[in-house]
């Protein structure tokens, strides 16, 4: 029982306190805007689908469809089979969310047809990187308990370090998918001047998930390379 406590609450563990309550905040800060901005009508009053269908169409993305999925906050582009997959709420309702997050996910399927280098490369590590995570922990703590292991501690630190790298990766991928929603929206008049503002704060508010995702990932991989230097 003692050793297992300590591997739970070993004092290393303080280093993830910034990045939980970074990723508390912003899930709480994204729930908030999301909460908002579905409840401010787009003057235009079209849905978040038609929105979407009308932006690929002026971008010539004829290849693309625009589905609708069962969740909430499940938005997402798939490139395996070039789909815009929206929430039902984002899907069916002409809101000032419904707009920013359908044109977001449009902005990736602008991404995917321009063959945009960051986004190739988390779609070309995405299935390793998520296997490797999974398979990080198991041998580090194997290699931190016995020390004729531990050259495991190394392995399980470079798995983790792919888990790190998707998370950078996925940084400049979501933001520039923002930047090219708020450039579509504005360049095709669906917003007016005055509504562009609460449409900016839904996608700040989502990105801000990504960097928290990404904070914890790295203060994770910190984690473990301090308990394996403790071990030395």
């Amino acid at each position: 029982m003692p050793m297992f406590a300590f591997l739970f609450w070993d004092p290393t563990l303080i280093l993830l306190a910034p990045a939980l309550l970074f990723a508390f905040w912003a899930q709480m800060r994204v729930r908030s805007a999301y909460r908002a901005g579905l409840a401010v009508a787009s003057r235009r009053g079209l849905s978040g689908r038609e929105v979407a269908e009308r932006l690929l169409s002026s971008q010539g993305l004829r290849g693309v469809s625009v589905r609708t999925t069962q969740g909430q906050l499940d938005d997402h582009y798939d490139p395996r089979n070039r789909t815009v997959n929206l929430s039902p709420a984002v899907h069916d309702r002409a809101s000032l969310a419904s707009l920013a997050i359908a044109a977001h996910e449009t902005g990736h399927a602008l991404q995917h047809a321009q063959s945009y280098v960051p986004l190739a490369l988390r779609s070309a590590i995405a299935p390793t990187v998520g296997f490797a995570s999974m398979l990080a922990f198991p041998p580090f703590f194997i290699g931190f308990l016995f020390s004729g292991v531990r050259m495991l501690m190394d392995v399980g630190i470079l798995f983790f370090a792919g888990a790190v790298l998707f998370h950078l990766v996925t940084l400049p991928v979501e933001f520039d998918a923002s930047r090219r929603a708020m450039a579509l929206l504005k360049d095709g008049r669906y917003l007016e001047v005055d509504e562009a503002a609460g449409a900016k704060k839904v996608l700040d508010a989502a990105a801000l998930t990504y960097v928290a995702a990404a904070a914890m990932s790295a203060l994770q991989l910190l984690r473990l390379l301090v308990l394996r230097n403790s071990r030395d």
